[in-house]
């Protein structure tokens, strides 16, 4: 109901009451009357609501932020996701062009991995309608360290276990360059449930010895979606994480005798965690979220064995760093 509809028949009375002489004694009250009644209505006009959600923003707000109980993540409006890609991913492209950096979609190559160092971010394109890797398709956190190299590579080989420095060791890894991985977050032994929880609390800071180190969930999907030949960009933004904000992180409680030696995103049925949290806290595209719907029951059949014993196969090559 309008202002006006409301203080209609007030006014009307007013102009009755001055057709008969008789508004010097009751002209304030009419008055009085019109301002409660003009108050009363604009109290009860409602504040124009916000925009409902599309699927895709209502997912990735509910995944972060359920998921994420030590830090908060910080999500950007998906709109400006794909113009902000394109900006930030063309800056880099002329900033690491003496590296032989190039957005050039390679055929077989479906994904290029863009590693923020300084941001602990790990931004996944895909190729946009010209065939240039400028389009987010999600954002993972990670650790890296003060050694991790700058530069464009192409990943040459992948591991299901993986012997690291320590001795220690990481679940599906995938070498960068020399030896720098992306790997989990390192275990005390080939064992499923014997990772090492203080480390795991650091990841989104600068925590690892030159590696990439991610949540299960994040680099099982590097080991399993992105064939060798991915290309990956190291590069240093402390500033801006990337075009889809940062995710935020898991806490494991020390004291949790249970749970404390898992990774909360571990997908192997013997982990004691809730399967909620086998999403992480990656901030998905709407794409991504489709492959996930379509693929993670499969997931299943790539895991690797709950417990190992012995050293990696790979424990020829020196130096590999966690």
């Amino acid at each position: 109901m309008t202002i006006v509809r409301r203080i209609l028949p007030v006014l009307l009375a007013a102009v009755l009451l001055s057709a008969c002489g008789e508004t010097k004694d009751v002209l304030p009250e009419i008055e009085q009357e019109v301002k409660q009644e003009v108050e009363t209505v604009l109290e009860e006009v409602e504040p124009t609501p916000e925009p409902t959600q599309t699927p895709e923003e209502a997912k990735t707000m509910a995944s972060t932020a359920s998921n994420a109980t030590k830090d908060a993540p910080q999500v950007t409006d998906p709109s400006t996701w794909n113009d902000a890609g394109k900006t930030i991913m063309e800056a880099l492209e002329k900033q690491y062009a003496p590296y032989g950096m190039t957005l050039q979609a390679k055929e077989g190559t479906p994904y290029f991995l863009a590693v923020n160092r300084d941001a602990n971010v790990v931004t996944v394109y895909t190729a946009d309608e010209d065939g240039r890797y400028t389009v987010p398709f999600m954002a993972m956190v990670c650790s890296g360290g003060v050694d991790t190299p700058l530069g464009y590579y192409a990943t040459p080989v992948d591991y299901d276990w993986r012997l690291l420095m320590g001795p220690s060791y990481g679940q599906y890894a995938t070498r960068i360059f020399d030896s720098y991985l992306f790997h989990s977050v390192p275990y005390y032994s080939q064992h499923k449930d014997d990772i090492e929880y203080d480390e795991y609390n650091l990841l989104g800071t600068s925590a690892s010895l030159g590696c990439i180190r991610l949540e299960v969930v994040d680099v099982k999907w590097i080991y399993d979606n992105c064939p060798l030949g991915t290309p990956v960009l190291i590069y240093a933004d402390a500033e801006n994480p990337g075009p889809m904000g940062k995710p935020g992180t898991i806490y494991t409680d020390p004291a949790d005798t249970e749970k404390r030696g898992w990774d909360p995103t571990d997908p192997d049925p013997a982990n004691p965690w809730d399967d909620a949290f086998e999403t992480g806290t990656t901030i998905r595209s709407q794409a991504a979220w489709d492959q996930w719907e379509e693929q993670h029951e499969s997931w299943q059949s790539s895991l690797t064995p709950t417990d190992l014993q012995g050293w990696s196969t790979d424990s020829s090559v020196v130096g590999t760093r966690g």
